[in-house]
């Protein structure tokens, strides 16, 4: 890849004297990409270490030619990425309107803005008044969702963007997902969901302890139970 949007190279980072991110590089352009493993290979503290809630002890993250590896995760979210967290982290006494409403004043002209998330999700327009610790998981998940499109990023990493969500909405996501893609966003997304992950992005990197074991496509880890075993420990 000759001029990747994000480039990573040899990461290390952990916790403590625990080293959980070992020498792990990958790059992206304007695509969609998937990030696949079992628990606890490191996926979600690549995206924290990407979004500069982790500090990594050696390695680089440049995003459209900015090192970001010292920002703090206010200017990299400023620098263009947007974060779908794992576990939501929503403002649970803040109804569903006021989470989109505190970021209308930066959506002016833009792709995304309240009106286009409830129109994606009409769900949460059903339920603007509802404050968002009294919404059903899968409502949560839209509005973490609906919230980060807001931001207008240039690269959106989804942390198990399917999860709690029903199969109908899942479908959503994924045609949300070639959306930005065509529109000139990438997305990074870590999924379990084999189904999810596959549909989303053709590329899969396949993390093993901490690094990137493998490159697959879809095609690939959709059909083959074995790989499915080795790198989610689980079958079709």
């Amino acid at each position: 890849m000759a001029d990747p949007l994000l480039q990573v190279d040899t990461l290390e980072a952990g916790y403590g004297q625990s080293t959980v991110l070992d020498s792990l590089s990958f790059s992206m352009g304007i695509e969609s990409v998937a990030i696949i493993g079992r628990n606890g290979m490191g996926k979600t503290t690549l995206c924290k270490v990407i979004m500069g809630l982790i500090r990594p002890t050696r390695g680089s993250v440049v995003f459209d030619g900015q090192h970001l590896t010292r920002l703090s995760p206010e200017k990299v979210a400023r620098a263009g990425i947007g974060y779908v967290p794992q576990g939501r982290r929503l403002f649970p006494s803040l109804t569903v309107d006021e989470h989109l409403r505190m970021l209308s004043s930066r959506t002016n002209g833009k792709r995304w803005n309240a009106e286009a998330v409830y129109e994606l999700f009409p769900r949460l327009a059903q339920r603007r008044q509802s404050r968002a610790g009294l919404l059903s998981g899968g409502e949560q998940q839209m509005l973490a969702v609906g919230r980060t499109l807001m931001l207008n990023s240039r690269l959106i990493m989804m942390d198990e963007p399917s999860e709690g969500l029903a199969p109908t909405i899942v479908e959503t996501l994924i045609a949300v997902v070639h959306t930005l893609v065509a529109e000139g966003v990438a997305v990074l997304a870590v999924e379990q969901n084999i189904h999810a992950a596959t549909a989303m992005a053709t590329r899969q990197l396949a993390m093993v302890s901490g690094r990137i074991e493998a490159e697959l496509t879809a095609e690939q880890i959709h059909d083959n139970p074995t790989l499915q075993r080795r790198y989610l420990g689980v079958d079709a």
